[in-house]
């Protein structure tokens, strides 16, 4: 089995910061990608931000500037800083990896259950 934990999430003022975090455990073999997609009330699932096992990031032009992914490897974990942050925002935001469980079996993409963040103009 594998979880995706975030946290972090919360209520912060239009052009406050807030820094997510989310930790992968059980049976992993290796992580590809890393990322983070947030979904609002009425609309699709997008993508955040993303991260390679080698720290290639991808940013949606909404957040460049403002969000920065990053991961540690060793303890299987993704952060995503996010700063200056508006409430278009707003958000539940969800941490995404691209693992394999064990060697001989094929990668798949696991989610978490989602951080909420709100943010108030």
């Amino acid at each position: 089995q594998v979880q995706l934990v975030e946290s972090g999430g919360g209520l912060v003022q239009s052009g406050g910061s807030l820094r997510l975090s989310c930790a992968a455990s059980g049976t992993i073999f290796s992580i590809n990608a890393m990322g983070w997609y947030r979904q609002a009330p009425g609309k699709q699932r997008e993508l955040v931000a993303t991260i390679t096992s080698g720290g290639s990031t991808n940013y949606a032009d909404s957040v460049k500037g403002r969000f920065t992914i990053s991961r540690d490897n060793a303890k299987n974990m993704v952060y995503l800083q996010m700063t200056s942050l508006k409430p278009e925002d707003t958000a539940v935001y969800y941490c995404n990896a691209d693992l394999k469980r064990l060697p001989q079996l094929p990668r798949r993409n696991y989610w978490g259950q989602g951080t909420q963040v709100t943010v108030s103009s």
